[in-house]
């Protein structure tokens, strides 16, 4: 088992690694059940698919499943008070695990409710596609959607435990896998390059299936979140910030398809980074073979690249509007993640939306 310790002090904990960790889940989860019985938060897919399996490995240990809608829409308001209501129906207490088996949907949700319900009580997390791996179960960001944006109500809840079975991976669709690559890939373009040569060597193995290939990406991912979460755990240094890197394009592109399957978030924030390094080259930051490099690998393993790929129809005005509602905006302005070449990412402040605007409207004119 590979174990990676998040250091929060009084918050800290551990993300355990290992194929099969499902299957004997009684030994993980046993410690969490309360009077022999834990609350599991999923959606009809994984319920589906996982579901039989971590009630199986809890040998005994009775669940109280409570089965939510697949998809980003259930990152909502509505589905936020439905599961609230039914926690508090089962009786949940401050102390008890909520346990969230799923996607990075479940995962933000589950977080959240726990956070607020009778004002915090703890929960687990077990995702089961690679996105959340990777990322989304670490860290402690919790959120839902609102009609102005992404991930615009939520709070900072770190879990007690992050379980993560990468054979979970193997119900997966090839779109599902595609979308969580994403986030691998985005690690070495941060800070990484070295793991950049990796993902380009091995990211087909990766999607095609490979145990190995998945592991070491899963690993290499979580140690490096792990570490940043560590280091800013609220994005007051500045240093979390970089874990954005696509998030400021990707949630416009989001927004503008509704939030809905029509774009997964994985295939936003891969569209989202490619945009992110050709306006780097836009404003003289970086050399653009380093953005068609990046380009050409997240095009390779299928992912999109540019504004019509992602299935957007919005100008860049209208993709400005909602980076305006983005969560990040300090003082009227937004910071935008660029970067001055393959691993080399930075916070820039000082960039004007209009240059955005003007910038996206331009990849139209190329797409054309």
């Amino acid at each position: 088992m590979i174990r990676i310790d998040v250091g929060l002090g009084k918050r800290a904990y551990p993300i355990l690694i290992e194929a099969g960790l499902l299957d004997r889940a009684a030994d993980l989860l046993g410690a969490f059940a309360r009077d022999g019985r834990l609350v599991v938060v999923t959606d009809e897919r994984v319920a589906a698919t996982q579901l039989p399996r971590l009630a199986a490995g809890l040998d005994g240990i009775a669940i109280e499943p409570i089965v939510l809608p697949a998809g980003e829409s259930t990152k909502s308001w509505a589905e936020l008070e439905a599961l609230t209501d039914r926690l508090l129906e089962l009786g949940v207490e401050r102390s008890d695990h909520i346990v969230a088996l799923g996607g990075g949907v479940i995962g933000d949700l589950v977080g959240f409710a726990a956070a607020i319900v009778k004002r915090g009580c703890k929960f687990v997390q077990v995702p089961t596609t690679l996105l959340a791996q990777v990322d989304s179960s670490v860290g402690g960001k919790t959120a839902i959607n609102s009609k102005a944006g992404k991930n615009l109500i939520g709070a900072f809840h770190q879990p007690s435990l992050v379980l993560i079975d990468p054979t979970t991976l193997d119900t997966l669709p090839p779109r599902e896998i595609r979308a969580g690559y994403a986030e691998v890939v985005k690690y070495g373009l941060i800070d990484d390059p070295d793991f950049f040569d990796w993902c380009e060597a091995n990211g087909a193995a990766l999607l095609a299936g490979d145990s190995d290939a998945r592991l070491h990406a899963i690993a290499h991912s979580v140690a490096a979140k792990a570490r940043t979460v560590a280091a800013d755990e609220r994005e007051t240094t500045g240093r979390r910030a970089l874990l954005n890197l696509g998030h400021t394009f990707g949630h416009a592109l989001e927004a503008d398809t509704g939030f809905s399957d029509r774009l997964l978030h994985g295939e936003a924030v891969a569209a989202g980074m490619a945009l992110a390094f050709r306006f780097s080259v836009r404003q003289g930051l970086c050399d653009a073979d380093d953005a068609a490099r990046v380009t050409r690998h997240l095009e390779e393993v299928g992912l999109p690249t540019t504004l019509g790929a992602a299935g957007v129809s919005a100008s860049g005005e209208k993709l400005v509007t909602y980076m305006e509602h983005d969560k990040k905006m300090e003082g009227g302005r937004l910071p935008f993640l660029l970067a001055r070449g393959i691993g080399r990412t930075f916070l820039d402040r000082t960039v004007e939306l209009a240059e955005v605007a003007a910038f996206l409207d331009e990849e139209w004119l190329v797409e054309a």
